[in-house]
């Protein structure tokens, strides 16, 4: 549903517009990639940082929503 979700609305139109701070250097992360993790901590009730980036290596699941 997540998946689904994020990529079907337009991320710029609800204020997500992505920023270039620096032209070196590697590029930012997917802004839909961030609201995937946002979701899936709010939907399972995961409000830490910390929690949402040990969920992100122990849970199969979360792996498979981040690609």
């Amino acid at each position: 549903f997540i998946d689904a979700f994020v990529n079907l609305i337009d991320l710029e139109k609800i204020g997500f517009t992505p920023r270039v701070l620096k032209t070196e250097g590697r590029p930012s992360f997917d802004t839909k990639v961030f609201l995937k993790i946002y979701l899936y901590g709010y939907l399972n009730g995961i409000r830490s940082s910390r929690r949402l980036e040990k969920e992100c290596l122990r849970n199969i699941e979360l792996q498979w929503l981040l690609e």
